[in-house]
């Protein structure tokens, strides 16, 4: 795809955005939303402004919310490990620590809901293998393995995906510009499955992307933020932890500060930071430390953080103390995942002719 096609398309997707937005506003219960995140490590500042943070907004607009801990894909590149436990009930306290309700939105895992998975193998006949290898993640991690073996499931990632959005159907899930590839082979398989097997009247309707609005945050060091990379504050991290953290950021060896994102990146970096937490213009911020210089905005950063999650870290901290609760949580959750996936193979099966 050249530039200008590219372009052109995150346009037009950013179009629909705004215009969803509107739909939202206007009938809220007419949207199911699937979202969630890999069980790889303890979520982030980045998570709560990238992604947490709108799940709360739309929750509370009145949008089904149904968030996956798509813990099989926790395994595309990686051997099971006995931390996986650990990390899926720590998303779920991070979940609830940051205000999705569980009477109101479903918290549920991959593993945990069988049909979703079963839906991947019709799914899978929909696609070609170089469709699937022309999906950006699939295409980065060949990259990146060199020749080092893709396993099968890493390969099949994309359409997992599709079978997570459709298995649930879910009208609309929010991503970043980066992962619109991402929808449109889901988008592919729903119009496919339409076409072969329910052309009358279409069975999966076609999910639509929510872009989000959200600034792309750095790591500390200046680097994607990651959660194995060890470069964020976990929102479940302590005050002394968290100025320990960002003691250690990446900054320059100018003293005035200033938000210039194109040529001070770290230093900006940490300057959104402390902004997001206080609402505040980023500009604006900067001005205030002035020639305070790395020593000062770092301490600015430090408050700044602490003062906007210290309810989310007592809250997260009491969800911890309380396992039984998480583990009720998810299973209640899993339950009606598996409710609504199991009518959706059943009706794939008839649609398919298999029910025999």
């Amino acid at each position: 795809m050249s530039t200008a096609t590219a372009t052109s398309s995150a346009d037009a997707s950013q179009r629909r955005s705004a215009d969803l937005e509107a739909a939202i506003g206007a009938d809220p219960g007419a949207f199911r939303i699937l979202t969630g995140d890999r069980p790889t490590g303890p979520l982030h500042i980045g998570h709560y402004f990238g992604t947490l943070a709108n799940r709360v907004r739309l929750q509370e607009a009145g949008v089904e919310l149904m968030v996956l801990i798509p813990d099989y894909q926790a395994l595309t590149d990686r051997t099971a490990t006995p931390a996986l436990p650990e990390n899926v009930f720590g998303l779920v306290a991070d979940y609830l620590a940051t205000g999705i309700d569980p009477a109101r939105a479903t918290i549920f895992a991959h593993s945990q809901v069988e049909a979703l998975n079963q839906l991947m193998l019709p799914f899978l006949s929909l696609v070609s293998v170089a469709e699937i290898g022309r999906n950006p993640t699939v295409k980065d991690e060949i990259a990146a393995t060199g020749s080092a073996v893709m396993s099968g499931l890493m390969f099949a990632y994309p359409v997992h995906q599709a079978a997570d959005i459709l298995s649930c159907r879910a009208n609309l899930v929010p991503v970043g510009k980066d992962q619109l590839p991402h929808l449109e082979l889901s988008r592919v398989i729903a119009r496919r499955f339409n076409e072969r097997y329910s052309p009358g009247a279409p069975f999966f309707a076609e999910p639509d992307a929510l872009l989000s609005a959200a600034p792309l945050l750095l790591g500390l060091d200046g680097r994607k933020m990651g959660k194995s990379l060890g470069n964020s504050v976990p929102l479940r991290a302590s005050a002394d932890e968290t100025a320990r953290l960002v003691g250690k950021a990446t900054t320059d060896s100018q003293r005035v500060i200033t938000y210039e994102p194109d040529r001070r990146p770290e230093v900006s970096n940490l300057v959104l930071i402390a902004a997001l937490c206080r609402d505040q213009d980023p500009a604006e911020l900067a001005a205030e430390i002035g020639d305070g210089g790395a020593v000062a905005l770092k301490a600015a950063v430090t408050e700044a953080l602490n003062d906007r999650f210290a309810d989310v870290r007592t809250r997260r901290a009491d969800l911890a103390a309380n396992p039984g609760y998480l583990r009720d949580v998810l299973a209640e959750g899993n339950e009606r995942a598996r409710a609504i996936a199991g009518d959706t193979l059943d009706e794939v099966r008839r649609l398919m002719h298999m029910t025999y």
